[in-house]
C-alpha cells in the first residue's frame, strides 16, 4: 500500500511538471537535430503515458460510470501535451521552425484542441452524474465555441505556410484577413479561460478539487483573462517586441497551446480522482 501511494505522488508530481518542461524542450531549438528530437520525443511520450496509467488512467478498464468518465476527460485533457512532447521537441517559435513543421504544428494545435473540448465534455457528464449542474453548464458552452473558433484560426495559420511551401509566399487573402484573425484567436484563447475556471469551481463543488485549488485555478485564469485584455487585440509580432517575448505576460498567455496549461492539470487531477475511486471499489 505505502509502495502504491508513493507511485501515485510520484506519477502525480511528474505529470505536473510536463507541460512547463515541456514548453523549456520545445524552445530549446538546439534540440531540433535528426534522430535526437525524435528520441526524446518518444522517451517523454512513454514517461507520460506510465505516469499516467500509473496515476489514474487504469480505470478506464473499470465498469464504475464515475472513475471511468473521469479516467477517459483526465486522459483527453492530458493528450494534448503528451502530442506536443512527441512533435514538437525544439521546434522554437513560428519564426524559427522549417514551413513544413510549422504546418505539423498548426495541425496538432488542432487536434489539441478537439481533444481538450471532447475532454470537458465528458467531464461535463462525470460532474452531472455527480449531481452538479450549473457550474459545468457554464464551462460547458464556452468550450464549445472555442473548439470552433481555433479550427478556424488554425485552418488559416496552416494555409498561411501551405501558401509558403507552394508559391513561395504567403496568400493575399489571408495577408487581408490577419486584423480578424487576431481577433478570432483572442476570442478562442478567451473562451479556454472562461470553461476552464467554470469547470474548475464546478469540481470544487463536487470535493474532486480542494476548495483553494478551485481558488488558484479560478485567479489563474482570470488574471490570464486581464493581461489578455491588457494586451488589445493586435497579437503583437515577437521580433517586434522592445524586450524579449517571454517577459511579455499578454503574449504569453496568448500562445495558442498556453491556455491548455491549465486543462492539463485539471487532467492530472481527475486521472488521481479516478485512480483514488477505483481503488475504494
Amino acid at each position: 500500500m505505502t509502495s502504491s501511494r508513493s507511485s501515485h505522488r510520484l506519477s502525480f508530481v511528474v505529470l505536473c511538471f510536463v507541460p512547463f518542461l515541456t514548453f523549456v524542450v520545445v524552445a530549446a531549438h538546439a534540440l531540433r537535430i535528426p534522430g535526437v528530437h525524435q528520441a526524446i520525443g518518444v522517451a517523454y511520450i512513454v514517461m507520460i503515458a506510465v505516469a499516467a496509467w500509473k496515476l489514474g488512467a487504469r480505470a478506464l478498464r473499470t465498469a464504475a460510470p464515475v472513475p471511468r468518465l473521469l479516467a477517459l476527460a483526465g486522459a483527453l485533457l492530458i493528450s494534448p501535451f503528451a502530442l506536443v512532447s512527441l512533435l514538437w521537441i525544439g521546434l522554437g517559435g513560428p519564426w524559427q521552425a522549417t514551413v513544413p513543421e510549422n504546418q505539423m504544428r498548426y495541425l496538432v494545435l488542432m487536434v489539441m484542441g478537439a481533444a481538450i473540448v471532447t475532454g470537458f465534455v465528458v467531464l461535463r457528464e462525470a460532474l452531472r452524474e455527480a449531481g452538479e449542474r450549473f457550474y459545468s453548464t457554464l464551462g460547458f458552452t464556452p468550450i464549445l465555441l472555442s473548439g470552433p473558433i481555433y479550427l478556424i484560426w488554425n485552418a488559416f495559420a496552416w494555409g498561411v505556410y501551405f501558401g509558403k511551401e507552394h508559391t513561395g509566399q504567403v496568400p493575399q487573402a489571408i495577408l487581408s484577413l490577419d486584423p480578424t484573425l487576431d481577433v478570432i484567436l483572442d476570442l478562442g484563447v478567451l473562451l479556454t479561460y472562461l470553461a476552464t475556471a467554470a469547470f474548475a469551481v464546478s469540481l470544487g463543488k463536487v470535493g474532486w478539487l480542494g476548495r483553494g485549488a478551485a481558488r488558484a485555478y479560478l485567479g489563474v485564469c482570470l488574471v490570464a483573462i486581464v493581461f489578455l485584455m491588457i494586451r488589445g487585440l493586435a497579437y503583437p509580432d515577437p521580433r517586434a517586441l522592445s524586450t524579449p517575448w517571454y517577459t511579455n505576460p499578454g503574449f504569453i498567455v496568448g500562445i495558442p497551446a498556453v491556455p491548455y496549461i491549465m486543462p492539463f492539470l485539471l487532467g492530472v487531477v481527475l486521472l488521481r480522482r479516478a485512480g483514488e475511486q477505483q481503488d475504494q471499489d
